[in-house]
């Protein structure tokens, strides 16, 4: 997965019709800038109005997915939101000259095309992901729908689809990274039944559709009488079933397109949870209603994660876990580096790390005169040391390991840190330490009061024979 936010590096238009209207549209892709995030716009409309691709804002699930705000809507959003999701653009305005995204062919490739034609813009800020800490699933008994996503360190879909149907069977798909969208599922096509067919068109439905732009599934026997009906609304010479149970309109692109399709569908609609994901999901007889019901669930545990973050319980009189001298003996550091003063708790994967800040520090001398402030790296460094306490607690011999920092990332420095303030250092595993590498994501309060966060990827090696010796002198 990329690292940084992206954007596009210029504007770039499509046109077509939308599938449910039948209106011809123009819909144009335009950069933005760091935490845009993604919006579409109504260009058509007085005041042109901007909705955020926010699940909280879907108002129609029936024939695809439809935001809605302030009386603006934009229908069947979800291919365009896949393609951008798919192709990790996190920050981009969608302009519209009118109310549905067009339907191109039934996926997601014509976005891709156009995105991938005028390339990708890295921008400066990191990329924010959500790291899911525990399962959570979504049942809908009636429809036989199964949900459920799984704690992952990469974004995961496997999808798998059983309508009852001879033709179509049990299909299986599966999307291991999101770098695999655009070259195994985004080319993949809205897919129906040949009944649903006849009764949207029966209800003057689905005026934009054509032949080209899905595949047909015939699950009945079709008289030659009916065939030509349908070549007739469809203005094609002539309609055929094809031994699979297919209308002869498409060549399937891929043997399980159908449940490529399915997984596309729910890529579009779980990027409306505003923040790129790292978790497996599983599905089985997913649709639009429960893609977003699922996006709600997890947007709503996501909103009271954040709300209930708190920092850490600490008063001077609490039990020392580990004091300086205990912490000496663990890492390397000496003055003027040994940054914490003592571990208050500390478990299989987190640590809790406290650092006395007074005007006797080195770096107050010049940072800066008359306004002493903790410079941010030496923030991040006490940080680091906190969380090398952790990565060391994982072995039984600890004095004979070094910890090496290979990346610090998504560090925000939120408010500054001044002699007599208290640091809290709070660190927790993202992932479980695997061959010595030790993944954690960080935040630093001073009172209930976040200063500093980051995330943290550390290495623990073994001391070789001489340093061992140096070190235990």
């Amino acid at each position: 997965m990329s690292e940084k936010q992206n954007t596009i590096k210029t504007a770039v238009t499509v046109s077509g019709i939308g599938l449910h209207t039948g209106t011809d549209v123009n819909m144009t892709f335009k950069p933005a800038p760091e935490n845009h995030g993604i919006k579409f716009q109504r260009i058509d409309l007085p005041d042109k109005p901007i909705i955020e691709a926010d699940v909280d804002y879907v108002v129609d699930v029936s024939r695809g997915t439809t935001l809605g705000k302030g009386g603006a809507r934009v229908a069947t959003i979800e291919h365009s939101l896949a393609a951008i999701t798919g192709l990790e653009i996190d920050n981009v305005l969608i302009e519209l000259d009118g109310p549905e995204v067009p339907i191109m062919d039934g996926s997601s490739k014509p976005f891709l095309d156009a995105l991938l034609d005028i390339g990708i813009q890295e921008q400066t800020l990191h990329r924010e992901y959500y790291d899911l800490k525990e399962n959570i699933s979504y049942f809908d008994n009636e429809k036989k729908v199964e949900m459920v996503a799984i704690p992952d360190d990469m974004y995961k879909i496997t999808v798998m689809v059983d309508y009852n149907s001879p033709v179509l069977g049990t299909q299986h798909a599966r999307m291991n990274n999101i770098g695999e969208f655009a070259r195994e599922i985004g080319a993949c096509r809205t897919f129906c039944f040949l009944h649903e067919l006849e009764a949207l068109l029966a209800n003057n439905l689905i005026k934009g559709g054509d032949l080209n732009n899905a595949i047909v599934i015939v699950d009945r026997v079709v008289s030659e009488g009916e065939l030509d009906h349908l070549a007739e609304l469809f203005h094609k010479p002539k309609v055929e079933v094809k031994k699979e149970g297919i209308l002869n309109n498409l060549q399937l692109r891929y043997q399980n397109e159908p449940a490529r399709h399915k997984l596309l569908d729910i890529v579009g609609d779980l990027a409306l949870i505003g923040v790129p994901l790292r978790a497996h999901v599983l599905a089985a007889r997913p649709g639009h209603a429960s893609n977003v019901e699922f996006a709600k669930k997890i947007k709503k545990m996501i909103k009271e994660e954040r709300r209930n973050q708190k920092a850490p319980a600490y008063n001077s009189n609490q039990r020392t876990i580990f004091d300086i001298n205990q912490i000496a003996k663990l890492l390397p550091h000496r003055y003027p580096m040994l940054m914490i003063d003592k571990i208050i708790e500390i478990s299989d994967h987190h640590v809790v790390g406290v650092k006395n800040v007074t005007m006797n520090e080195w770096f107050f001398q010049g940072h800066f005169p008359g306004n002493p402030v903790m410079p941010g790296v030496m923030q991040i460094e006490a940080m680091a040391q906190t969380g090398g306490i952790l990565a060391l607690n994982s072995v039984t011999n600890p004095q004979d390991y070094w910890t090496y920092f290979l990346k610090i990332e998504n560090v925000r420095f939120k408010q500054k840190v001044v002699p007599g303030d208290t640091l809290i250092f709070k660190l927790e595993l993202v992932t479980p330490i695997r061959r010595g590498i030790c993944h954690m994501r960080g935040a630093a309060y001073v009172g209930d009061k976040i200063v500093t966060e980051a995330e943290m990827m550390a290495q623990i090696v073994k001391k070789d024979i001489e340093q061992l010796t140096t070190v235990n002198a």
